[in-house]
């Protein structure tokens, strides 16, 4: 009737120190000794008893388990429904089938009840990037059989020592919620048993070795750990005898020879959102808190551009989401547009071609737009896993949520009392904060009591100019300009059928039948939005006439597919040539032969060119003249390419399959129309803006360039900040975050004299000045490739250098006056 569950019995091993198999899952005989012997000891004050906010008593219930807890509920129901009907059944029992006895809509119910309206079930966030990879490693506490946040208290809300590097401390909401939802730590996970796990370094004999664990809060008991920051010589030997170390979650100090563990980096203790703040140990933890909750709310912007001052986690965390796109396997780039990407490569299996398929102008939850962008270039070797395009808030593969612009901490005219925000006209004229936002807009035409719903373009009362922009079908055509009022999709609905006027009927005489029982119902553009039709979707019901305008959605797709079924054809072909030339440029001829007009002799070789000039079918009598192997080699590539071609063919036949299924609409329903309307927005006052250490504000006043304060050689700033929001808030992190942009635009400006002077040896000046940055900087990965990279390529990395030197300061590491 019970099951203790593998969980159980390693909780009650752990607690009564016994060696029971993991496997017995009820209580056994020393079970119950060993409980009243324990019990008796904590009654004598000599056991403890346990902390309930201890992550040794806390696990994960993952998606899994809580689907299998609900199957199994579906399953009890029909279990009892099964047994009702059978004690209910009239007449004999012989003759019932399984399908008279068995509803499965209890089960499928139960499932469609969890995903729809489950308490955990919740709409993806999809702002940016971040906000999608955060939701994801969410933990909550709350949810069927958790707590109730009206009743949780402080202690389950508080951070718990053992926290450390499983939960992040700083990531958290700010309302009801704070403390019952958390964040993964970077480099936490979760085991089979739903426990968290952190990684250490082992120690040994007071050398860290390479050696790494993942040990679970109920392990790290009775283990000495020392801090990433203790000072390790060459060897790796801890140097100092004394060190600050953790035991059982205090802080002491302790012998170097005590210590058995060691953390893998100083970020571990944090999550992803929080090692994207730079100084982030110069912050207050309520300003961390806002900042790493305000990056999730950050818009994609026209122009994405990675921040000068980043933390190193920005390439890490574009790289782990989906929207940028990676590389499968490696190879090289063979042919890149605005839409697709083709990679070359060979592995185990031979030739391949991979084929990345790049979306634009695609509507996210929240709205915003998505798109992506390639950043490689034909002929580029790529390796697998990196990233080749990049998706909203990316710039060459890092995440960019803002912009780097010159502030000011000072007060103007009174226009930033309270947090407020002054901002230069050339903000908003460059589009520096502009985004797009895609809204989805629907209509559909249904089967009604006294007729069919029409989406049509003759609509009643309606002048001709009004329905210009209307194609035949009368759908909004893409690329066109809408403003609130004006027609997207024309439809008409019957009227009920009364009993018609005199006049009516006239009407209905000269006009024919059509006349006068319409209405119209068509989908206007709402009055709040103004943009551009970037997609239309039709979906028809089967046994339905699809219209001249789905027909043209339809033949477009196809068109598609066949295009990049033939570009990949292409590529196998070109490929398929290059083998067998470069195979048969190093064979010797075993027989004269004339190719062209010159003739070779047995025993010499055919250079590349010249075969890769002769036509296919001459060919095979080229390859006549050379030996059996040859010939069989030869033989062989030709059916492996044969092969390739045909596995492309069967996979283009089942696009188009899926291409040609019928579209499954409600019932009632015979069409459905989608229209997606891309908007611009400029910021304006009223809008919020912030930084990464939650310095929040408003927009209070938007200023001409010419009156905003300017910098001592002339350059005006671009945003005014209040000086006193700075040292009530305790976060410091900002002021060193502008010095720090402001030293790496300086440097990025010396770069580009140098690099527009053009003098003789400006080449050698500038690797020498760029080696220098490098050095300072701590930049040692780019001061090695400083060294060998070619003159072309330096100029290259220059230019991006020019636009401001990026300077890495990761949480816990940040540049100080060291």
């Amino acid at each position: 009737r019970y099951d203790l569950t593998r969980v159980g019995r390693m909780k009650m091993n752990h607690k009564l120190g016994q060696d029971v198999p993991d496997y017995v899952t009820v209580l056994t005989s020393e079970d119950i000794i060993n409980t009243v012997k324990y019990l008796i000891k904590v009654k004598n004050g000599e056991g403890q008893i346990d902390d309930r906010d201890h992550l040794g008593n806390r696990r994960i219930r993952a998606i899994g388990e809580l689907l299998g807890n609900e199957l199994h509920n579906g399953l009890m129901k029909m279990q009892k429904a099964i047994k009702d009907k059978m004690t209910t059944v009239s007449g004999s029992l012989d003759d019932l089938m399984p399908h008279d006895l068995v509803n499965s809509k209890m089960i499928t119910n139960t499932i469609l009840e969890f995903f729809s309206s489950g308490q955990l079930s919740q709409f993806m966030d999809q702002t940016n990037p971040l906000s999608e990879i955060t939701h994801k490693r969410r933990l909550s506490a709350l949810g069927e059989g958790g707590l109730v946040k009206e009743r949780a208290g402080f202690e389950v809300r508080d951070v718990h020592p053992t926290h450390y590097g499983r939960i992040c401390p700083i990531e958290t909401p700010e309302g009801q919620n704070i403390g019952l939802i958390n964040t993964l730590a970077t480099y936490a996970k979760v085991n089979e048993l739903g426990f968290i796990e952190a990684p250490y370094k082992v120690v040994k004999d007071r050398k860290v070795t390479d050696e790494i664990v993942y040990i679970t809060a109920t392990q790290e008991e009775n283990k000495v750990i020392a801090p990433a920051s203790t000072k390790v010589d060459e060897n790796g030997y801890i140097v100092e005898d004394l060190i600050e170390t953790r035991l059982n979650g205090n802080i002491g100090l302790n012998e170097a020879e005590k210590v058995n563990l060691i953390d893998v980096a100083p970020l571990m203790i944090s999550g992803a959102t929080a090692a994207l703040i730079p100084f982030l140990e110069h912050d207050d933890a309520n300003r961390a808190l806002m900042g790493s909750n305000m990056q999730r709310q950050a818009v994609p912007l026209l122009k994405p551009e990675a921040p000068v001052v980043g933390t190193g986690m920005e390439a890490i965390v574009a790289r782990d989401a989906w929207e940028a796109i990676k590389a499968r396997r490696a190879g090289v780039v063979e042919k890149v547009d605005a839409r697709n990407i083709y990679i070359k490569g060979e592995d185990e299996n031979g030739l391949f071609i991979d084929h990345y398929l790049l979306e634009k102008n695609m509507r996210t939850n929240q709205n915003t737009s998505f798109g992506q962008v390639p950043i490689v270039h034909v002929g580029d070797q790529v390796e697998a896993g990196q990233v080749i395009a990049d998706g909203p808030n990316m710039d060459q593969g890092e995440l960019a949520i803002g912009k780097n612009i010159l502030v000011a901490f000072m007060p103007w005219n009174g226009y930033n009392y309270e947090d407020a925000i002054i901002l230069s006209e050339k903000l908003i004229r460059e589009d520096t904060f502009t985004s797009v936002h895609i809204y989805e807009k629907e209509i559909e035409a249904r089967e009604l009591k006294h007729g069919t719903e029409e989406i049509t373009r003759d609509i009643p009362n309606i002048r001709e100019e009004d329905l210009m922009h209307l194609d035949e079908s009368g759908i909004v055509k893409i690329g066109t300009h809408v403003k609130p009022g004006m027609i997207l999709v024309g439809k008409v609905s019957p009227k009920g059928e009364i009993k018609p006027t005199p006049e009516e009927r006239l009407l209905r005489a000269i006009f024919g039948d059509k006349a006068g029982h319409v209405v119209n119902k068509s989908l206007y553009c709402p009055a709040s939005m103004e943009g551009v039709v970037v997609d239309i979707k039709i979906f028809t019901k089967k046994g339905y006439e699809k219209d001249a305008r789905a027909i043209r959605a339809y033949e477009e797709e196809r068109a598609r597919l066949d295009r990049d079924h033939h570009d990949k054809l292409l590529m196998i072909d070109r490929e398929e040539m290059l083998q067998i030339t470069s195979f048969l440029a190093k064979q010797e001829l075993v027989k004269d032969v004339t190719v062209g007009e010159k003739e070779y002799k047995a025993g010499e070789k055919i250079p590349e060119e010249e075969i890769r000039s002769i036509n296919r079918f001459a060919l095979r009598n080229v390859v006549a003249s050379y030996s059996d192997e040859v010939q069989k080699e030869y033989e062989a590539m030709k059916n492996y390419f044969l092969k390739q071609k045909k596995k492309l063919k069967t996979e283009h036949e089942e696009k188009l399959q899926i291409l040609e299924k019928d579209d499954i609409l409600p019932s009632g329903v015979t069409k459905l129309v989608k229209v997606y309307i891309a908007t611009k927005r400029k910021i304006k006052v009223g809008d919020k803006m912030a930084g990464r250490h939650g310095n929040k504000g408003i927009v209070s006043n938007i200023v001409p360039e010419i009156d905003m304060p300017y910098m001592e050689d002339g350059r005006p700033v671009d945003l005014i900040l209040n000086p006193l929001g700075v040292p009530s808030r305790m976060n410091i992190g900002q002021i060193l975050e502008v010095h720090l942009g402001l030293i790496g635009k300086r440097l990025g400006e010396q770069i580009q004299e140098i690099y527009e002077s053009k003098r003789e040896d400006f080449v050698q000046e500038l690797r020498a000045r760029m080696k220098e940055i490098a050095d300072t900087a701590k930049l040692m990965k780019a001061k090695n490739e400083l060294e060998t990279m070619s003159d072309e390529e330096l100029l290259e990395y220059a230019r991006d250098w020019s636009k401001g030197v990026k300077f890495a300061a990761p949480a816990f590491e940040s540049p100080n006056e060291e």
